[in-house]
């Protein structure tokens, strides 16, 4: 059954039978507003949302990245399924899928950020979610209602932490600025965690 996610709220990734999720997918969708033009006639803008990987180390320094522009980490186990430019047709958008069995055991962290490449803020954006969804059985496991309102053009949408001998999902929902995730480096490193500390929400 599907959690909906509330800012900061986590939520383990174990099975309820026991063990851990192996395969998850990470779904990412949106629609533009459609702008009223002359005499009522309504006109849909074409935004790009952009999903991304950011794979970080203990120490919370970035070890590899999955963007558009790379659409693969360098060991495999965090795949991105290819760029959407513009948010039509039902479902995800934009999908990565992580092999969370495979992802290096020096990686702590995954954290997923979303940000309009067309520069749009999300007040201009309909329908924005993203859903973690258990692979082997397509089950989605939680989603998050990225709230459309606003003047931010990027959200840091949650993270996936190492938790014990498995992993937990924690949504962030933070608002941020920027075009690619690059720009939203600075403000993802407060929601990370560094050993037993935590800088941001938990």
């Amino acid at each position: 059954m599907s959690i909906s996610l509330q800012k900061g709220q986590k939520v383990s990734l174990a099975k309820p039978g026991g063990g851990t999720l192996t395969r998850v997918k990470m779904g990412l969708g949106w629609d533009a507003v459609v702008k009223k033009g002359l005499f009522g006639k309504g006109k849909a803008q074409s935004i790009d949302l952009d999903a991304s990987c950011l794979l970080f180390d203990a120490s919370g320094d970035l070890a590899d990245q999955v963007w558009f522009r790379q659409l693969r980490s360098k060991d495999g186990s965090v795949q991105h399924t290819g760029d959407n430019l513009t948010g039509e047709g039902e479902g995800d958008d934009e999908v990565i899928n992580v092999d969370l069995q495979s992802v290096p055991a020096g990686v702590a962290q995954l954290v997923f950020t979303v940000n309009s490449f067309t520069g749009q803020d999300f007040s201009q954006i309909a329908g924005a979610f993203c859903r973690l969804v258990d692979e082997s059985t397509g089950e989605e496991i939680a989603r998050y209602e990225l709230s459309g309102a606003g003047q931010h053009n990027a959200q840091i949408m949650a993270k996936v932490s190492r938790d014990g001998q498995g992993w937990s999902m924690t949504a962030i929902g933070a608002t941020a600025t920027g075009r690619t995730f690059q720009q939203l480096l600075p403000a993802v490193a407060t929601h990370l965690c560094l050993g037993h500390l935590c800088s941001g929400h938990q």
